[in-house]
């Protein structure tokens, strides 16, 4: 899986030998934080556009300038991971940017994957998409799964009931060191 995981220069040298053997490459990208099945169903059908899926996941920097403060739950390295154990991912790229656009200028894939809560007239990078010479492409299951709602009914389901207690030693017994509950 680490193998998956490259940088820019690295990306773009699998790019290109991808491109050399004649394959087609597809780009998705996202925060894909707290992987649902909105996600694998996203990816599995940008995987369908192309020969090759690279998936973009959003530093933790850039989430947070995206999504505010207390996101992303799941560092960038460990998403990052999870994204490249499926079968439908070939490489994976963290970037910094709150905009894929930089990358989709670099590496020009020949079609970019946007879930369907776009259009293809609303997706942010189509201009630089069809400048690169690709073309988008909306895809995956209606948007009716998101991190933001795992995250509401986690709250809702185990709220916070204050500071956990700790035990009290019985009476005439020894009490366990701290941090040995």
């Amino acid at each position: 899986m680490p193998g998956k995981i490259l940088g820019r220069r690295g990306l773009l040298a699998a790019v290109n030998r991808e491109r050399a053997a004649g394959r087609r490459i597809a780009l998705a990208n996202g925060l894909f934080d707290l992987l649902h099945v909105g996600h694998v169903r996203y990816l599995e059908a940008a995987r369908r556009e192309a020969d090759v899926l690279v998936v973009a996941v959003n530093s933790d920097a850039s989430a947070r300038a995206l999504k505010g403060p207390g996101r992303p739950l799941i560092p960038q390295r460990e998403r990052a991971e999870i994204l490249a154990a499926l079968a439908c991912v070939d490489y994976v790229i963290i970037f910094e940017e709150t905009s894929a656009g930089p990358l989709i200028a670099r590496i020009a894939p020949d079609v970019h994957c946007k879930g369907t809560d776009y259009r293809p007239d609303t997706v942010p990078e189509k201009d630089i998409v069809r400048r690169a010479g690709g073309r988008v492409a909306i895809v995956g299951d209606p948007k009716d799964h998101a991190s933001r709602d795992l995250i509401r009914t986690i709250l809702k389901r185990f709220p916070a009931r204050g500071r956990a207690r700790r035990p009290r030693a019985k009476k005439g017994g020894a009490s366990a060191p701290p941090g040995c509950h």
